[in-house]
């Protein structure tokens, strides 16, 4: 079993920053990937970034060259900086996790954290 918490959620005026962290636990092992997605009210979930290997990311369009993604594999911790802020950031940000092949495939999530942006 592998379990994820996230924290560094809050709340931030436009143009200020938050790093959010998500600590994994249990069998990381067969964790290749892990991300970032997030869901603001009456939306769908949204990949927001991603990282896999040793350090292939990718980004949404609408926070690339604004959030950074990094991982700590000695700390099992993955990391979102975000930058500049704004209002249609507003959403709950959950860490996702995945790894493995055929019955030893694992994917997990975390249960969220609030980000809110005020303008």
């Amino acid at each position: 079993q592998v379990q994820l918490v996230e924290s560094g959620g809050g709340l931030v005026q436009a143009g200020g920053s938050l790093r959010l962290s998500c600590a994994a636990s249990g069998s990381t092992s067969r964790i290749n990937a892990m991300g970032w997605y997030r869901q603001a009210p009456g939306k769908q979930r949204e990949l927001v970034a991603g990282i896999a290997g040793v350090g292939k990311t990718n980004y949404a369009d609408s926070v690339k060259g604004r959030f950074t993604i990094s991982r700590d594999f000695a700390q099992n911790t993955v990391y979102l900086q975000m930058n500049s802020l704004k209002a249609e950031d507003t959403a709950v940000y959950y860490c996702n996790a995945r790894g493995g092949v055929g019955d030893g495939y694992v994917e997990v999530w975390g249960r969220g954290t609030l980000v809110t942006v005020s303008s």
